[in-house]
């Protein structure tokens, strides 16, 4: 597309019709209780499953342990946007904190990625978001590829994209301290749980980015199934387990509102986000990825990175009201 993305303007429209949305903005430092709070639960059942049959982890892994790691991945969204404490070194040292259960050290590179794809949406060398040509190619092709796809889709965020997206370097002394807390972290659950307890928090975190219901979100945030927008809501049940994580046209155009208060914005400015597709089941998006040949990993907007640069220069010289 030749077209900038469409959250700025909407961005300063919404600002200028709606000036009290501004009261919105800022931190929440109570998401530290719901950090603290997950991280416990998550280590208090991996202690549990030590020593259970492989079919009752592997069931706890996909209910319970996929459902908070998945939670937790929405407090490192929150702290990677500076919204549970003011400063960035406390944030990021709150998302390490979140990070420890799921057992993959990424709080910091996905600080590094995501601000990048806010800032250069759609840009295939710069959002990580975007399945690489590569990728779509080889996984678009049939339900099975795709349920492939998903499985593994840790595969492809934490590795395959990093090493296609070569623009975006993460390589930075927070990345080293994320590293070292998260194997201490891992070496005592091993000693203490055993390696069936670190068994649970890996499958944890590979379902809860996965072939899972959560997992949708993967589908429901920017692949295109309406004709001229390229980001989507999500306003489910699911909400209540995810913090308003998919209110996602919400997200994108005002970063600086926290997940508690996402769903005031949609309330506040109605008729900006009424008119937009939203999704409302989960079960039948992944229905419709899965088995329409139509929804595949090339449906995704893909802009100039030159084109976009200019948008951004622009955008830039007019701040917002």
């Amino acid at each position: 597309m030749e077209y900038p993305e469409p959250h700025g303007a909407r961005t300063r429209q919404i600002l200028a019709a709606h000036p009290e949305v501004r009261q919105l903005f800022g931190n929440t430092p109570s998401t530290l209780g719901w950090i603290l709070g997950l991280v416990a639960l998550q280590v208090l059942v991996a202690f549990g499953v030590a020593g259970r049959p492989w079919w009752v982890i592997l069931l706890v892994a996909y209910t319970v342990g996929a459902t908070a790691n998945h939670a937790l991945f929405v407090m490192i969204h929150d702290c990677t946007h500076n919204l549970v404490f003011k400063g960035s070194n406390a944030n990021r040292l709150a998302g390490i904190v979140s990070n420890l259960p799921i057992v993959f050290p990424s709080a910091i590179g996905f600080r590094a990625y995501h601000l990048m794809h806010h800032r250069r949406q759609g840009e295939l060398d710069y959002d990580a978001d975007i399945a690489g040509p590569v990728e779509a190619k080889i996984f678009s092709g049939s339900t099975l590829t795709k349920i492939f796809w998903l499985l593994f889709f840790f595969v492809f965020e934490g590795f395959v994209r990093p090493a296609r997206v070569k623009k975006v370097n993460m390589l930075e002394p927070w990345m080293l301290l994320n590293t070292i807390v998260e194997l201490v972290f891992l070496a005592v659950i091993a000693y203490f749980a055993g390696w069936w307890g670190l068994a649970y928090l890996t499958l944890a975190t590979v379902f809860s980015i996965g072939l899972h219901p959560l997992g949708a979100r993967w589908i429901q945030e920017h692949y295109v199934v309406h004709e001229h927008q390229e980001t989507y809501s999500y306003y489910g049940p699911l909400n209540n387990l995810m913090f308003n994580v998919r209110y996602h046209n919400e997200h994108h155009d005002l970063m600086v509102i926290p997940w508690s208060r996402l769903p005031k914005l949609k309330a506040m400015a109605p008729e900006f986000y009424e008119p937009l597709y939203a999704h409302h089941s989960y079960a039948k998006l992944l229905r419709m990825f899965l088995f329409d040949p139509r929804l595949n990993l090339f449906r995704r907007v893909i802009r100039d990175a030159k084109q976009a640069a200019t948008a951004a220069a622009i955008a830039e010289q007019s701040p917002l009201p």
